[in-house]
């Protein structure tokens, strides 16, 4: 079985930029910033066959190329316990319409997305453990202003995610153009 996103790649700067926020947070399991990516669709377990099917809709997929840009930082949190802080991705037109276009190729692949609304971001620290609710306070306070020059999108990502005991590695199956900017 293949574990499946389809997802964005950063730019090596804006890999750059994010790993030095990397600090400050006990008991934070900072993200590889090898692994750093926007998430357009979890897909979870498929077999070969499946998925050689969504790798041929998302071959289908026209969506022009687009200018992705950082800015800001949160935090998700599942009944008050800290879950992952993150980088935020600013929604534009462009995105919305690859991410739906992308969860049209999953559904005609017959795989069920979650019905989640999407919420682009770039995952930099997951806790077990919780810190002070000052301390997160702090850190999210002193990187809130964070904003990155804007990068070109010119392709999105099959990734496969291999879990291991020191987070998940993630490699490229296959990489699918955009058009060039109308």
């Amino acid at each position: 079985m293949l574990r499946l996103f389809v997802g964005l790649d950063l730019a090596p700067t804006a890999r750059e930029r994010l790993a030095v926020l990397a600090s400050g947070l006990q008991g934070a399991r900072w993200v590889d910033p090898a692994s750093y990516h926007v998430t357009l669709a979890f897909i979870g377990e498929l077999d070969a066959a499946a998925a050689q099917n969504l790798d041929r809709e998302l071959s289908l997929v026209k969506a022009a190329s687009f200018d992705l840009e950082i800015s800001g930082v949160g935090s998700f949190e599942t009944k008050g316990k800290l879950r992952a802080i993150w980088a935020g991705v600013t929604l534009s037109k462009p995105l919305e319409l690859l991410q739906g276009r992308v969860a049209a190729a999953c559904a005609r692949a017959e795989i069920n997305l979650e019905a989640r609304k999407f919420k682009p971001h770039v995952s930099l620290a997951r806790f077990k453990e919780q810190p002070s609710k000052d301390r997160l306070g702090d850190w999210l306070m002193s990187n809130g202003l964070l904003r990155l020059p804007p990068w070109p999108v010119q392709d999105f990502v099959l990734f496969r995610s291999h879990l291991g005991g020191t987070g998940p590695h993630y490699e490229v199956l296959a990489r699918y153009t955009c058009l060039q900017k109308e």
